[in-house]
């Protein structure tokens, strides 16, 4: 028999090692913010012995948007349902409101079945970058959490109060930086290889540039970004890099939702929104 419960934090984090062994490389220290921005958010279905089978996550950033992600099944029980089944249970948490994904793009039209719209793609950049300390760059302290997030919340459409405040509280593994005297800012964490910076939001790609390089400085290893189709000017600047435009995940919404544009922009995580 198999059931539907909530994940405790120690089996978010086991959630989180079955995404490294898939290929998603996640942060180090990704679990504590992500179980922070909804508890009851993150799913797993059990065997009648305890075994944990599959695992999602449906988190309600607000009354209005939640986000679906670390969507598993364990390869050997793949095919049987017991992941379609732990889905339906998960989007109930959502209740009325308007769901986001960022999804296989071959798996598109199984999520359409269940009410998501595309509304465009995800590109991952990655490669080696010439890492060099800036001194106009700065560490985000207590005061910059309200404003990144509201920044954010204008480039990606929704806001995200409770996921966001833990993001940006620095840890050895995850630091925010502010471009002093402008709005531009980022966050890089340590991956299980190299790092990942996001979210990240310039008016310019000369600024973008400023922080990615500055981000190169603080962890060693491969950058990665994952940036909207929308976000034009900072794909054009990850080329321009040299770095490698890898997979693509499809952003869908069940529900209605005004996508935005923002030239300079690469999201949180593809787990989170």
């Amino acid at each position: 028999m198999i059931s539907f419960r909530n994940a405790t934090l120690a089996e978010l984090a086991m959630v989180l090692d079955w995404a490294a062994s898939e290929g998603w490389n996640p942060g180090i220290d990704d679990a504590a913010a992500f179980f922070a921005a909804d508890p009851n958010g993150f799913f797993v279905a059990e065997d009648a012995s305890g075994e944990i089978l599959a695992a999602i996550s449906v988190v309600s950033h607000s009354d209005e948007f939640a986000f679906l992600g670390l969507y598993i099944v364990r390869p050997e029980q793949r095919g049987k349902g017991i992941g379609l089944g732990l889905w339906q249970h998960a989007l109930r948490h959502a209740g009325g409101r308007t769901v986001g994904l960022d999804g296989v793009e071959a798996q598109q039209q199984n999520y359409a079945v269940s009410g998501f719209a595309l509304a465009g793609s995800t590109t991952r950049f990655s490669g080696a970058i010439d890492g060099k300390a800036d001194s106009e760059i700065r560490k985000a302290g207590p005061q910059d959490v309200l404003w990144m997030i509201e920044k954010e919340a204008t480039a990606s459409g929704a806001t995200k109060p409770k996921y966001l405040t833990a993001w940006f509280a620095p840890t050895a593994t995850r630091v925010s930086l502010v471009l002093k005297e402008t709005s531009a800012f980022c966050t890089v964490r340590q991956c299980r290889s190299g790092f990942k910076i996001g979210p990240l939001l310039a008016k310019t790609s000369e600024d973008a540039h400023r922080l990615i390089a500055h981000a190169g400085s603080v962890f060693e290893g491969p950058a990665m970004l994952d940036v909207p189709e929308s976000s034009s000017a900072l794909q054009a600047l990850c080329q321009n890099l040299q770095l490698e435009a890898g997979f693509k995940t499809a952003r869908m919404y069940r529900g209605p939702f005004a996508t935005r544009s923002h030239p300079c922009f690469a999201v949180t995580s593809l787990e989170l929104g």
